[in-house]
């Protein structure tokens, strides 16, 4: 399994359609986290996420990325 680096942007005000654009893979984590870090740091992020994820192929990669997910539940000691 991989590393795949995206670049993550927003098609409409609402964030509900994302655009993806793979920009690398790699074999180790270390490498793909100092990558995100860098691209992050150099530009500015008008709506623009950079986006590291583990897994067996791209397309694997792209679903997990664009699966809707719920908000965590706060418990009420965690507020």
């Amino acid at each position: 399994m991989s590393y795949y680096l995206f670049k993550m942007s927003a098609r409409d005000k609402l964030d509900l359609v994302k655009n993806l654009e793979l920009l690398e893979v790699f074999d180790e984590f270390k490498a793909a986290k100092n990558e995100a870090k860098k691209l992050r740091s150099e530009q500015p992020l008008d709506g623009i996420t950079y986006k590291v994820m583990f897994a067996e192929n791209q397309l694997d990669a792209e679903e997990k990325l664009l699966e809707k997910r719920d908000k965590p539940v706060l418990m009420e000691h965690e507020r």
